[in-house]
């Protein structure tokens, strides 16, 4: 639990990252909430975006529904790390961009409107690096971007406490408008820290807020959003370390050690992704989150231990640096994605 926060931007950061209001006035239903008038839940917002605890307020979408995503990664001489980090930053369709401890260090995530561009990307960023590039698109999810629940504590989490878990999702995206498309757009930089801002959102796309409303409402039904509300920095928020944690599984029990793994309070991102033989083997993706190097790895041995995958074959990419965290960038992408 991050102690730096009083006890009201707390839980306004740690309720309210998924389930935002969609209602003519957001900020007013949380200060309702919170017993505080609305000016001030927007002023609290503006003041933990400033400092860097939350990203932004909005829409964190599935991935492979507007577009084609995937996690990418090469391996670069300590002595090129900056070089290269820096052109794969420079890219609009990379949004993430980590360095992880590994053969495999500098790990990116690549999202455009296309396939075929994405590759192209990573065919460039592969040239410049001068390494092979592991393309590992999400091929089956069992626990994505559901909010990082600050109380969290290292035990189980019960499946129905989860109401917008969608185990096993199908990657096959739903019909989609070109609307829609214009909608994620307008949403990449947040929803404005104003009364109105769905009114705001309306204008700038040439519509009413109802019309607004009611597209944010079906997105989220038909799980292309998959939470809108406060996107939060970890780091900042004092979970100072993270691993991902790969896991060499046989095919055939991946969905079953998936599922036990998102179960775990300590995970917060769990799914399926291609083994690339013979430079990379492992298909089962996970993240554990913590205060410190050693409280992860102390998470990492118990989950093990307890659900009985000592035999399995893994390893924890810690992260090293962070070169760049933002949301996807929908600007300028037509319907057929």
């Amino acid at each position: 639990m991050n102690t730096s926060l009083d006890p009201i931007d707390f839980a306004l950061v740690n309720d309210w990252q998924r389930g935002f209001p969609l209602v003519s006035r957001p900020y007013a239903a949380l200060a309702r909430r919170l017993g505080l008038p609305e000016s001030a839940v927007i002023a609290r917002l503006e003041h933990l975006i400033a400092q860097g605890t939350v990203s932004r307020v909005g829409a964190v979408f599935r991935p492979h529904t507007l577009g084609w995503s995937t996690l990418a990664a090469v391996s670069v001489p300590a002595d090129r790390i900056m070089a290269v980090a820096e052109v794969i930053n420079s890219y609009p369709e990379v949004n993430h961009n980590y360095e992880r401890e590994h053969e495999f260090n500098l790990w990116f995530v690549a999202t455009a409107p296309h396939r075929e561009q994405v590759t192209q990307v990573l065919t460039e960023i592969g040239r410049a690096a001068d390494s092979l590039v592991l393309d590992l698109p999400m091929l089956e999810s069992f626990h994505i971007d559901l909010g990082f629940d600050l109380r969290r504590q290292a035990r189980p989490r019960a499946p129905h406490l989860d109401p917008v878990r969608r185990p096993q999702e199908s990657l096959v995206p739903p019909s989609l408008e070109s609307a829609d498309y214009a909608l994620a757009g307008a949403l990449e930089a947040g929803l404005a820290l104003t009364a109105r801002p769905y009114a705001r959102l309306a204008a700038s796309l040439g519509v009413s807020e109802a019309v607004v409303l009611a597209r944010l409402a079906r997105l989220l039904d038909l799980g292309v959003i998959r939470r809108f509300g406060v996107v939060v920095r970890h780091h900042e928020l004092g979970y100072a370390a993270n691993a991902m944690v790969v896991w060499d599984v046989p095919d055939a029990a991946v969905a079953e050690i998936g599922r036990m793994l998102a179960q775990q309070a300590a995970v917060t991102l769990c799914y399926r992704r291609p083994r690339r033989l013979p430079a990379w083997r492992y298909n089962l993706f996970s993240m554990v989150h913590g205060q410190d190097r050693q409280a992860v790895s102390t998470e990492i041995a118990r989950m093990r231990s307890e659900l009985g995958l000592e035999h399995v074959a893994c390893e924890a990419l810690f992260s090293r640096r962070r070169f760049k965290q933002c949301g996807a960038r929908y600007s300028g992408w037509v319907q057929a994605a």
